[in-house]
């Protein structure tokens, strides 16, 4: 098959220079991800003060979060693989812009609607921009080495990405403003904007086909589908039908999606693609970490506000020694991959982090920061580095530039599923052992009870992943250690 131009140019060059622009395209388009996966959970610590500000009814201050998971998960799957057909530099670009004016509407909000539709948007542009940045990594890093390095960098900016958000939603909210914790993307987007048309040439797939547009209505509308009715299920309950409708709608969405991919000469999503084990164990598995991971994030944060007493600056800078995990274990997990190969890395991160997990579920109302809740961050963020890496590295083996938009679409919608189903069930278990308890216990007791339940909860599915990793990738990811 004859590659364009175009192609060509994405795969590393043997010069100095070269490789000095690959290293400089790396840092860019990590700096855009960290801006996206941190917005997943930025308002986080500020809804309180939204809701003061705009006047927020407590249905419509959930949709500050919700509509981000829902663009940002619904859509990532079409623009993927617009990203591979149009050119993944031109719908990486776009979606940074559409993503900095999306914050500038946000950070200037007057009414709840303007901040709901905002994030929506902003949701939209971080759709498009994610994949397409992971694309180009891939095909930017094409060996296996240098690729596992890579991620192993993309996968801890994006794991410190989610901690920073809490860090510096806490830190802005407390010393300015809310508004800042909007406005703080425009640099960001800037720069991005300037300079990766100087360091990434153009790329897509070599061979031009047709948008597969019944399957990209049916895809996008399982997905949107099932985060809503999974956001849902927070606010009512499984059985609601609010709730219901939407999860029986993806259900029916996604068979006809399959019957149609089938049968298209040029499917939005080759069934083939997905049934390539090592990557289908690899975003099973992320869906089930990514549940255990936001649950945590968003539970623990809760958790020392409300239980513990800290204020939101200070509950924000509790989350640091988090990020200085997530660090170390990013620069072990690319020496774990290519020393010990993909299952044995994954295994052992997997349970790293199910046992910090057990390890903060055990916090009391009465323990200290340093006794209390630091060892088990440390043990989970510790295993989140080792993990991250290591899973992207699984879900894209194999892609070319036929489908490297794809393949981070596939990954990235999974990890923002999993997201709304750790969101949805964990805390929502939490709530209804806290609820159940609250008669015959204090608050702070039964507050404590939920969320040690859930917490434990999450160190099951860990520990269920680890399973599936050992038992269905066997010899073949060992295999795929760098040599």
């Amino acid at each position: 098959m004859k590659s364009t131009p175009t192609t060509t140019t994405t795969t590393a060059g043997a010069g100095a220079e070269a490789v000095g622009r690959r290293g400089a395209a790396l840092v860019v388009l990590c700096f855009v991800q960290f801006m996206l996966v941190l917005d997943d959970n930025v308002v986080s610590v500020a809804l309180p003060s939204l809701c003061d500000d705009l006047g927020f009814g407590t249905a419509g201050l959930a949709w500050v979060v919700n509509s981000y998971f829902l663009a940002f998960g619904g859509l990532l799957l079409l623009f993927g693989r617009m990203a591979d057909l149009l050119g993944r530099r031109r719908v990486f670009l776009t979606g940074v812009a559409l993503f900095g004016a999306a914050s500038l509407v946000c950070g200037l909000a007057q009414e709840p609607w303007q901040l709901v539709a905002g994030r929506f948007v902003q949701g939209a542009g971080a759709a498009m921009a994610s994949p397409a940045a992971l694309a180009l990594i891939a095909l930017l890093y094409p060996g296996p080495r240098e690729r596992a390095r890579a991620f192993g960098i993309w996968g801890g900016i994006a794991g410190l990405g989610g901690t920073a958000g809490l860090v510096i939603s806490g830190a802005l909210t407390g010393l300015a403003s809310w508004r800042w914790i909007f406005l703080i993307n425009l640099p960001v987007a800037v720069a991005a904007i300037v300079l990766l048309p100087r360091l990434v040439p153009e790329s897509r797939a070599a061979r031009t086909v047709r948008l597969d547009v019944p399957g990209a209505v049916l895809g996008t509308g399982a997905v949107v589908s099932l985060v809503y009715g999974l956001l849902q299920t927070g606010e009512s309950s499984w059985t609601d039908t609010s709730a219901a409708g939407p999860l029986v709608l993806a259900v029916l969405l996604a068979v006809a999606f399959v019957a149609v991919e089938s049968r298209t000469a040029e499917p939005l999503v080759p069934l083939a693609f997905l049934s390539f084990r090592l990557r289908a164990v690899a975003n099973g598995t992320t869906l089930l970490f990514s549940a255990a991971m936001y649950a945590m994030a968003f539970l623990l944060m809760v958790h020392l506000q409300t239980v513990l007493g800290y204020d939101p600056l200070t509950a924000g800078v509790a989350y640091l020694p988090y990020g200085a995990g997530i660090l170390a274990g990013m620069w072990l997990s690319a020496r774990a991959v290519q020393r010990l190969g993909t299952r044995p890395a994954l295994v052992a991160s997997f349970l790293i982090t199910a046992a910090g997990m057990l390890l903060l579920s055990g916090v009391a109302p009465s323990d200290g920061y340093a006794s209390g809740v630091l060892p088990g961050m440390l043990v989970t963020s510790l295993g989140c580095g080792l993990s991250l890496p290591a899973l992207t590295v699984a879900a894209l083996t194999g892609t070319t530039e036929e489908n490297a938009g794809l393949g981070s679409a596939v990954l990235s919608s999974v990890q923002q599923v999993g997201g709304a189903i750790g969101v949805a069930v964990l805390v929502a278990l939490a709530t209804r052992r806290r609820d159940a308890l609250a008669a015959d216990h204090d608050p702070p007791h039964a507050a404590t009870e939920g969320f040690a339940l859930a917490l434990t909860a999450a160190a099951g599915l860990l520990t269920l992943g680890a399973v599936l990793i050992a038992t269905l990738l066997g010899r073949t990811a060992t295999a795929t250690r760098t040599r």
